[in-house]
């Protein structure tokens, strides 16, 4: 044989392979005849057998985290004066009684001027009561005038006490000379916001900036809108789920805890609250978060979305009759889900609807 021949040969084996796997690819693709002499689009439905069953609404609250507000404190400063020292930075955690920031304050001067004077008339108001006492036993002073002198020695011993405590509340010893203050957090928490800085001066608690802003979040609110319309489908006591935003997947469990008995004239809402224990204290207050309530309704006849067609103003589905050949049969919805649709009207229980083809058979009708 040539080599033109042989070549030719070749290449015509080489063409007739590509056309033989075609035509058998085309060959498997095509459909297999309708059973009984049906048509191809009801060789490609399925059907599933619809039931009364137990549906629920859900009812979805768009809400935010927040810290409890009886447990959010501000810090003020006692006197006057000037920031110091600033220990603390917003998001930090912090423990009861650790300082937060020093406060140089004249006033601190005024305050242990005070407390020394006091020291002064309350020694001075028990010699004379000590002396009334010796006069009144040797029948020199009269009983009037040695009570005179006890309520005054009591009066003076009130004012050292006052003044006294006014030290302790400005965090001063009563033997110290300092004129700065320590501010300490009255409690444990989380710094939310701090409205100072070192060097800033800081007036009298009249008209005073809070220092820092400290929250107890181990438990937390997530307060949600409610619009009036939806009030009967919530109630107090009723279990909720809580998503936030930040943790895909995470759904935490919990009750509506209080419904507000006004209306938000802002956002023209009632205000839902669930109260959510908060280990690690993950829950950050001002994150976006849904309070998910569901309401149990009753039975009704449900059937998957794909098996509804909705024409203009009809809307119908299609059984299996006794002959086992799909029917059209028009149906009146309820509430539709993400995958499924509540039928009110126009299905029976027990009733096969076509779940899976129901456009091709609509499209064969057609034609």
């Amino acid at each position: 044989m040539t080599p033109f021949r042989t070549r030719k040969i070749t290449q015509c084996i080489t063409l007739a392979l590509p056309a033989a796997f075609l035509l058998t690819t085309a060959c498997k693709q095509q459909p297999e005849p309708a059973a009984n002499g049906g048509s191809a689009a009801q060789n490609v439905i399925e059907t599933v057998t619809v039931h009364r069953q137990p549906v629920s609404n859900q009812l979805v609250l768009a809400a935010r985290v927040m810290a409890n507000p009886t447990s959010v404190v501000h810090v003020y400063p006692p006197i006057s004066g000037r920031v110091v020292e600033l220990k603390v930075l917003p998001g930090q955690e912090i423990s009861k009684a650790q300082q937060i920031g020093t406060l140089q304050s004249s006033d601190a001067a005024q305050a242990r001027s005070d407390y020394q004077k006091a020291k002064i008339e309350a020694a001075r108001a028990d010699l004379q009561l000590q002396r009334g006492k010796d006069l009144l036993q040797h029948q020199v002073l009269a009983q009037r005038d040695y009570d005179d002198l006890r309520a005054l020695d009591d009066a003076d011993h009130a004012e050292l006490e006052r003044a006294r405590q006014a030290l302790a509340i400005l965090g001063f010893d009563v033997n110290s000379t300092s004129d700065t203050i320590p501010l300490r957090s009255p409690i444990a928490g989380v710094v939310l916001d701090v409205g100072t800085a070192p060097g800033e001066l800081q007036r009298s608690l009249d008209n005073a900036n809070a220092i820092a802003t400290i929250a107890n979040v181990d438990s937390v609110w997530v307060v949600g809108d409610l619009y009036p319309r939806d009030l009967n489908s919530i109630k107090t006591g009723q279990p909720a789920n809580v998503s936030v935003t930040g943790y895909p997947g995470m759904v935490l469990r919990g009750v509506i805890n209080n419904i507000s008995d006004s209306v938000d004239p802002t956002s023209l809402t009632l205000k839902v609250r669930v109260v959510l224990s908060n280990p690690g204290h993950k829950l950050k207050p001002d994150m976006y978060a849904t309070i998910a309530v569901t309401n149990q309704k009753g039975n009704a006849i449900v059937v998957p979305s794909t098996a509804v067609i909705r024409n203009g103003k009809d809307t119908f589905v299609f059984v299996m009759d006794p002959n086992n050949k799909p029917v059209r049969r028009d149906v009146t919805l309820g509430e539709t889900h993400d995958t499924t649709d509540e039928v009110t009207q126009g299905l029976q229980d027990g009733d096969r609807v076509v779940s899976t083809g129901a456009e091709l058979l609509r499209e064969a009708q057609n034609q």
